[in-house]
């Protein structure tokens, strides 16, 4: 498996453990805590049964950390029963639950709730106003900390602390030279997260159990918010554009988005916020998550498998099937490549489609095949390891190289004693 000493060293100095995952950053001896994963549940945690399934779904895809949506008494009564699935199931990934406008009530009410979440998300916007935010916030700062729970405070440009803002407004008019609209919501925001972690520990919480976050949902404004915030303070800090959108334009901002942070030591825990399709699969966030954080080299999840565009050689569409073949016979086997094999996450595969860079970018990867072109001979050879050890050709030539793939995985990875 990748070990944490391959990772770049990272600004944050404090780690923060959910369950048994480590949702902070930071140094730990001479080792860095990886990036975590993140995701969360579409459905009605009041179905405990759904809920469960659903949390399994994405665990198994990978998802380190899962929140649940808790809203109602029903959900929060929910919530040991989901628990209870989930340990029958044998999947142990921490819960975090998502508290908005009676998180105070509830976790008052159901104090099995508050013991079976690993961490709490509030978001300082929707604790309360007037008098009672301080009150309701102390509320849920002292359960966390009497429960020895972490939690994350989540700035949403979506419903900013309106008291805060307008104070912040006030304080830019009186300014020589005021800031415009957008570096005002950018300060706002960073300025809600310090001023509620520092009353969070005023309350009690251990300043080691908390993880800030502050999210909008363009691209430009969540590069200026982190880098300021992660200027102020010491936090973990969780990534993730709000509202990210559907399909490629979610994929492509968040990416875009995290990428920059990421690459600047910020960032601990991330979430692609996509919308699914209708009836779509909820784990895609899971997978694109992934495969940013493997595409920068800061973690390796299974194997990456390179695979040329095409172009006028490629008339034939064999090499992009066998591509895609070859991506999901690598996804699927590799649950049981992590429990059985060391390592075997960092393999590389080639899938090219003609002679012009084929041969040379098979030699790059672990394993690699060359397939024909338009007007090539119709034979395909494999690379492993940079040398050329067999040419496949023929109706078999899937199954063929699949097994090559397996042979490589027995001889290079070892298992695990």
């Amino acid at each position: 498996m990748t070990t944490q000493s391959n990772f770049p060293q990272r600004r944050r100095t404090r780690l923060v453990r959910v369950g048994k995952v480590l949702v902070g950053g930071g140094l730990y001896g001479t080792a860095v805590a990886p990036v975590v994963v993140q995701s969360m549940t579409n459905t009605d945690t009041a179905d405990d049964f759904a809920t469960a399934m659903q949390v399994a779904q994405l665990a198994r895809a990978g998802s380190e950390v899962v929140r649940i949506t808790v809203n109602t008494r029903e959900a929060a009564a929910a919530v040991p029963k989901v628990r209870e699935r989930l340990a029958q199931m044998n999947i142990d990934v921490p819960l975090v639950g998502d508290f908005h406008f009676n998180g105070h009530r509830l976790l008052t009410e159901f104090p099995e709730c508050a013991q079976m979440l690993d961490k709490l998300r509030i978001n300082p916007g929707n604790v309360g106003k007037g008098s009672k935010r301080d009150e309701q916030y102390a509320q849920l700062i002292e359960i966390a900390a009497r429960y020895d729970k972490a939690v994350r405070i989540g700035v949403n440009w979506g419903s900013l602390d309106q008291v805060l803002l307008a104070r912040i407004m006030d304080e830019n008019a009186k300014r020589a030279e005021p800031k415009d609209a957008t570096a005002i919501m950018r300060e706002a925001m960073v300025t809600s997260a310090l001023e509620s972690a520092a009353q969070a520990v005023e309350f009690g919480l251990s300043p080691d159990k908390i993880i800030l976050s502050c999210k909008v949902s363009g691209v430009q404004d969540l590069i200026a918010i982190y880098a300021d915030l992660a200027g102020k303070c010491d936090y973990p800090l969780h990534l993730g554009l709000t509202e990210a959108g559907m399909g490629s334009k979610g994929i492509v901002a968040s990416s875009a988005a995290m990428g920059v942070l990421l690459q600047q030591g910020i960032g601990d825990t991330i979430r692609v916020s996509l919308t699914p399709e209708p009836n779509g699969d909820r784990t895609r966030e899971v997978v694109v998550a992934q495969e940013l954080l493997q595409t920068m080299g800061l973690r390796a999840f299974t194997p990456l498998v390179a695979a040329c565009p095409g172009c006028g050689r490629t008339t034939s569409t064999y090499f992009q099937e066998l591509a895609q073949d070859v991506q999901t016979y690598v996804r699927d086997k590799m649950p049981a490549w992590r429990l059985e094999r060391i390592g075997v996450e960092n393999m590389t595969l080639a899938v090219m489609g003609c002679v012009v860079n084929g041969p040379g970018e098979s030699k790059h990867a672990n394993i690699g095949i060359s397939l024909p072109g338009t007007g090539e001979s119709p034979v395909a050879p494999v690379y492993v390891d940079g040398e050329h050890t067999i040419t496949l050709k023929g109706e078999d030539l899937i199954d063929e190289f699949k097994s090559i793939i397996d042979g490589y995985v027995q001889r290079t990875y070892p298992p695990y004693r």
